[in-house]
């Protein structure tokens, strides 16, 4: 693929690319975005190093992408509604993990989020890393008859596992509301709508079972499929530096922040950008 204004590094075959030659604080011409958002679909999620960003130039650059979307149960930052403030203080311990387990973000919407972007701040010399795994390459690993049979089922999210009570953290804080009990259907399998490609949407954080299934019966075949999405050919792993700004498609990836980092401070910026409602 051919690209003339920026520079594109995949990280590895399956997915994950570094950018340069762009200075995102700037005025980018259409030309440039353009080749930006197509190396952003080409692999499904884009890194851009040492970056010098204010909070109205994070929020400016994701409304490039798309609206920027209310981020459900956690507490924004007041003088930037838009961005979460992802903190963890060097004496908060190794409980205390955001985002510590296979993900996509709030699925569990009607709409789920399109991206996310988060902008590093303040790191851990060591440690803190991020991994993201292809859903993509998970459906695509699938027998045809798997395949066929994924094709016409749905699946339960619910936001309850993870936001049924609320959190008074120090650092950062979560409010749990009705929506946290709302059960939404999603397919299994979703279709990209920019790449055509699908990719399995049995989400470990928020998925709880498919339709007209029970939660046992659900269980074996869920963790099965997250097992294959997440085998290591499918994912890469990520270290951070500071002014580092990540951009990812919600629709095809799982991600994980590692935890493996206490007694240091570490502080990203967050911001969703809205999606649409899947479909098979």
């Amino acid at each position: 693929m051919r690209y003339d204004h920026i520079r594109v590094e995949p990280i590895s075959p399956a997915l994950g690319a570094e950018i340069s030659g762009v200075d995102l604080s700037g005025d980018l011409g259409n030309e440039v975005f353009a080749e930006i958002h197509r190396a952003f679909l080409a692999h499904s999620v884009i890194f851009f190093r040492g970056q010098t960003l204010t909070p109205e130039q994070q929020i400016a650059l994701a409304g490039r992408f798309g609206p920027v979307s209310e981020i459900p149960f956690i507490e924004p930052w007041a003088e930037h509604p838009q961005i979460v403030r992802v903190i963890k203080e060097a004496d908060e311990g190794a409980k205390f993990n955001f985002g510590g387990n296979w993900h996509t973000d709030f699925s569990f919407l009607p709409r789920p989020p399109m991206a996310s972007m988060l902008y590093a701040v303040e790191l851990p010399p060591v440690g803190g890393d991020t991994l993201w795994a292809s859903m993509y390459l998970g459906y695509e690993a699938l027998s045809p008859g798997m395949r066929r049979m994924l094709d016409g089922l749905n699946v339960i999210h619910s936001g309850a596992k993870s936001y049924k009570k609320s959190a008074d953290l120090r650092s950062m804080k979560t409010v749990t509301d009705e929506r946290a009990e709302v059960e939404t259907v999603h397919p299994a399998v979703r279709t990209h709508p920019d790449t055509g490609r699908k990719a399995l949407f049995t989400n470990p954080g928020y998925a709880t079972r498919f339709v007209d299934m029970t939660v046992a019966e659900s269980e074996p075949l869920m963790n099965w499929l997250n097992e294959q999405a997440v085998r290591p050919e499918n994912c890469i792993r990520f270290r951070w530096s500071p002014g580092t700004l990540a951009l990812w498609d919600n629709r095809c990836l799982l991600h994980w922040a590692l935890n493996d980092y206490a007694g240091w401070r570490r502080e990203m910026h967050r911001i969703t950008i809205e999606g649409e409602r899947p479909f098979h």
